[in-house]
């Protein structure tokens, strides 16, 4: 997998979307305000079009920006169970017992102890939500390609693309993105900073990213290859 060739073009199509293209641009914009219809948009994406698709048809764009919000949303579930059973842990820890002399002073003991659980708890919602994410980002490329909501959820279609693309090149890949994403994410906060205009430089440039990254991810699971059926 040439990660450094997905990079480029990945970058190139980004630039394409919005480039000479101001009205495109105006309405990326005003679709990250309305976020159900960039997440449509990045269903298109998902598809496979090429060059960067038009802002139209926003029915339908809105439902698919709908579909992968729910999507999204249920697999998030793990992480938030990890996540609020642990803080609901530390919470009781840091509550006073009532007695019949009135309160008990907190145990520094038991303080420590939600505490690093809380750490342990973190650590655990860290690796749920890379196992999620795993799955997340193929299936709900697979969602699009396949227009079902269900194939967000089909394993074993999200499994089988994933050992035709190879365990080793998508985790290598997802790890690209990532960093790529967080130094990216990161400039877009120091502009965001900028008094006054900070955040409307944000704006604008925020929907580059998610070309990006929706483009990125898109060869990543075209890397796979056409499925193989099975013979009856």
């Amino acid at each position: 997998m040439e990660y450094g060739s997905m990079i480029g073009s990945s970058m190139e199509y980004a630039k394409d979307a919005v480039w000479g293209k101001w009205t495109r641009w105006v309405l990326l914009v005003i679709s990250t305000i309305i976020f159900p219809l960039i997440l449509g948009y990045i269903m298109e994406i998902y598809r496979g079009a090429t060059p960067a698709p038009e802002m139209e048809h926003w029915g339908k764009k809105f439902i698919d920006g709908l579909k992968f919000l729910v999507a999204a949303l249920i697999y998030a579930i793990p992480v938030l169970i990890v996540i609020f059973l642990f803080i609901g842990i530390a919470i009781l820890a840091f509550m006073p017992f009532s007695s019949t002399m009135g309160y008990t002073p907190m145990n520094p003991a038991l303080i420590a102890g939600a505490i690093a659980g809380v750490i342990v708890g973190i650590i655990i919602a860290i690796v749920v939500g890379i196992l999620v994410t795993l799955f997340s980002t193929i299936g709900l490329v697979r969602m699009a390609r396949e227009d079902r909501f269900g194939e967000a959820f089909n394993f074993g279609a999200i499994l089988a693309t994933i050992r035709r693309i190879g365990w080793g090149n998508y985790i290598v890949a997802l790890i690209v993105l990532w960093i790529i994403s967080l130094i990216l994410g990161l400039i877009l906060g120091a502009l965001a900073a900028i008094p006054f205009i900070g955040w409307l430089i944000w704006l604008f440039l925020f929907p580059l990213l998610l070309i990006f990254e929706s483009r990125y991810v898109t060869q990543i699971y075209d890397a796979a290859g056409p499925e193989t059926k099975s013979k009856e």
